[in-house]
C-alpha cells in the first residue's frame, strides 16, 4: 500500500469518520458543537440532512484526526443518512434519558446499522440530557446499560449542557478504532487476501509483466 504524503503523515495519523445517529431531539447536534467547538446553545435547529465538523486529538501518542458527521433523526431524512453508515467507522447510538420511545427506537437504529453499515463498525450508545432533574428522567442508568450489554457495547451517559463524558465518549470510541486500525495495520496478510470470481484464472507475475510492459 502506497504512502500516503509527507504533508498527510505530519497532520495525523489515523482518519476516522463517526456517525452520530438517534432520533430527532436527542440532542445529537448539541454533542457535537460540545465536542468540537466546546460550546453549548439552548436555542434548538433541527438538523437538515447531514453536518459534519473535524477536530484532531491527540490519543496515546497519536494524532488522531475525526470527521464526525451528525444526521438528522426525522423519518424523512432516513434515506439520505443510510449513505452514509458505510463510510463510518464508528457510529455514537444516542438518546434522550428523559424520553422513553428514543430509547426504544435505538434497537431500530442498531437494526439500520446491521443493514447498511460495515460489519465492524464500532458502536457506543449514549444517554444523553443526564443533567435533567431526576423527576424528569424517564430511562435509569440501568435500563440504557442493560441494552449496552445486550449488544456488547459501551455506555455512557452524558450531557452537552455541562460537559458531562463528552470527551470522553468521543476518546473512547476513537481510542476502539484505533487499536481496531493499528491491529490491521500489523497484518499485512489481512490486506493481500483476494477474492476472485468464479472461473477467473490466477495472473502470475510472468503474465503481468508481458502485459503490463514492466
Amino acid at each position: 500500500m502506497a504512502a500516503p504524503p509527507a504533508r498527510a503523515r505530519a497532520d495525523y495519523d489515523y482518519l476516522i469518520k463517526l456517525l452520530l445517529i438517534g432520533d430527532s431531539g436527542v440532542g445529537k447536534s448539541c454533542l457535537l458543537l460540545r465536542f468540537s467547538d466546546g460550546s453549548f446553545t439552548t436555542s434548538f435547529i433541527t438538523t437538515i440532512g447531514i453536518d459534519f465538523k473535524i477536530r484532531t486529538v491527540e490519543l496515546d501518542g497519536k494524532r488522531i484526526k475525526l470527521q464526525i458527521w451528525d444526521t438528522a433523526g426525522q423519518e424523512r431524512f432516513r434515506t439520505i443518512t443510510t449513505a452514509y453508515y458505510r463510510g463510518a467507522m464508528g457510529i455514537l447510538l444516542v438518546y434522550d434519558v428523559t424520553d422513553e420511545s428514543s430509547f426504544n427506537n435505538i434497537r431500530n437504529w442498531i437494526r439500520n446499522i446491521e443493514q447498511h453499515a460495515s460489519d465492524n463498525v464500532n458502536k457506543i450508545l449514549v444517554g444523553n440530557k443526564a443533567d435533567m432533574d431526576e423527576s424528569k428522567r424517564a430511562v435509569p442508568t440501568s435500563k440504557g446499560q442493560a441494552l449496552a450489554d445486550e449488544y456488547g457495547i459501551k455506555f455512557f451517559e452524558t450531557s452537552a449542557k455541562t460537559n458531562l463524558n463528552v470527551e470522553q465518549v468521543f476518546f473512547s470510541i476513537a481510542r476502539d478504532i484505533k487499536q481496531r486500525l493499528s491491529e490491521t495495520d500489523s497484518k499485512p496478510e489481512d490486506r493481500t487476501i483476494k477474492i476472485k470470481p468464479e472461473g477467473e484464472t490466477e495472473t502470475t507475475d510472468a503474465q503481468k509483466s508481458a502485459c503490463c510492459g514492466s
